[in-house]
């Protein structure tokens, strides 16, 4: 990146800014995401399965190589942002990298002894064990706080949505601003339906979005109780409609052309078929 930005260097690369690279990160970010759901049951093992796993991770050969090639374009963006701050005499690379492992240890100390030592044992919890997983989200929180950082801190405006929601309800819930069980939830998805459908009926478009909005908080809530994740879910969503879709639109063309327009009937006939072809596992 240097080379790049030098005198000499690529002229493109010479002209971007911190702000224009911004599409890019996200650009490069998603497409690592798209990687990490090509990987199947490998994205899902933790340390210990890892740990457990064959020598050769159960998924393909490219898949692995599209992962590390994305994992790349990321960190080039990492580098690329770090070099425009090098230009400014701001800071390096080798500063984000001290920054962050500066960071990993201080708000790991039942890992790490002062000076970036670690330990063999461990901090243990009340009970003499090991912290376990849930008890060091705390203490990670609780570090933050002594940082002078709020409990929603951290969560990117940026975000998607629903991510977004998911992240700060997973949050406020840390300090017990939260529902006791997902019951209570449930009622408040009911009061924010009832809430959104007074709103419609007023035509007031302002007071709609934030009916609606809410009620998608409400939902996000809901998902988290339930233990599932509504980003995850809608994507799934939006990729089991775009298979539908897609078989919906290659049959009405293959049956009339791809100029005819298919009668509702019609096309809710070919949306069940889609729906018994993905059942059976042979939906494209």
């Amino acid at each position: 990146m240097r080379r790049l930005r030098g005198p000499g260097g690529c002229a493109w690369d010479r002209q971007q800014t911190v702000a224009t690279l911004r599409t890019y990160l996200i650009e490069e970010s998603h497409e690592l995401l798209d990687a990490i759901d090509g990987l199947g049951q490998a994205a899902h093992l933790d340390a210990e399965g890892l740990e457990q796993a064959p020598p050769q991770p159960a998924t393909s050969a490219e898949a692995l190589s599209q992962w590390r090639e994305e994992l790349g374009d990321v960190l080039l963006q990492v580098a690329f942002q770090a070099q425009i701050a090098d230009e400014g005499g701001w800071f390096d690379l080798q500063d984000v990298g001290q920054a962050i492992a500066d960071k990993m240890i201080r708000r790991h100390p039942h890992v790490f002894r002062p000076g970036g030592q670690a330990e063999t044992a461990g901090e243990s919890s009340a009970s003499g064990e090991p912290p376990s997983s849930s008890e060091v989200k705390d203490r990670w929180e609780q570090q933050k706080r002594r940082e002078g950082k709020g409990a929603l801190a951290g969560v990117p405006r940026n975000l998607p949505g629903l991510l977004r929601a998911h992240r700060i309800g997973e949050k406020a819930a840390r300090i017990g601003f939260d529902w006791p069980d997902a019951d209570g939830v449930w009622g408040k998805v009911a009061e924010e339906m009832t809430e959104l459908q007074q709103a419609a009926q007023s035509g007031d478009r302002g007071r709609i979005q934030e009916e609606l909005g809410d009620l998608l908080f409400a939902l996000s809530n809901l998902g988290r109780h339930l233990g599932v994740d509504a980003e995850l879910g809608l994507r799934g969503t939006l990729d089991r409609f775009t298979a539908r879709f897609g078989h919906v639109e290659r049959s009405v063309e293959e049956r009339h052309g791809p100029e005819h327009r298919a009668s509702l009937d019609e096309l809710e006939a070919l949306w069940q078929d889609a729906k018994a072809l993905e059942r059976q596992g042979r939906l494209p």
